[in-house]
């Protein structure tokens, strides 16, 4: 029901199996104390089972913090361009007038640091994206084909 719901609101989200994930299971257990039911986390806020309001609640959070990218590993499309392993968060798409727009990403970049924190995959981007607050400041480096760039920023919904 949870991912029918995401899927619904166009969420990308990461399904972990706790049967078969030992770490998965241990961070379910210290989140909520229990295992085997479903468990969403978003932005840090633990969902157990299946609560419509909460999962809205946590949605819309987490659509305020956006920052107007599409994202993936960077090293599975790189690899298979067959360029090499390259790590970052590799940018899809960018959405107009957003903070990665006026920032001067665009699709096909690789994000490699946030605010000095490097950025080896789509997760560390998430996480460190989740750090920033309105109005504040920022710094970016990302690759742009062979080269690579810096460039600073205010984030702005």
């Amino acid at each position: 029901m949870v991912e029918d719901f995401l899927s619904q609101q166009k969420i990308d989200y990461t399904k972990r199996d706790v049967s078969a994930d030992p770490c998965a299971a241990r961070e379910l257990i210290n989140r909520t104390g229990k295992m085997g039911v479903p468990v969403t986390i978003i932005n840090d806020q633990t969902i157990v089972g299946f609560d419509q309001v909460k999962l809205k609640k946590a949605l819309n959070q987490k659509q305020k913090i956006s920052f107007g990218v599409s994202i993936t590993d960077a090293s599975k499309i790189t690899t298979q361009q067959g360029i090499g392993t390259v790590f970052g968060a590799y940018i899809g798409s960018v959405k107009p007038d957003s903070t990665a727009q006026r920032t001067g990403l665009k699709p096909h970049d690789i994000i490699t640091e946030l605010n000095m924190q490097n950025i080896a995959n789509a997760s560390d981007f998430e996480i460190a994206i989740s750090k920033l607050r309105q109005g504040g400041r920022f710094s970016i480096v990302f690759l742009r084909g062979n080269k690579k760039f810096s460039n600073e920023g205010i984030f702005k919904q």
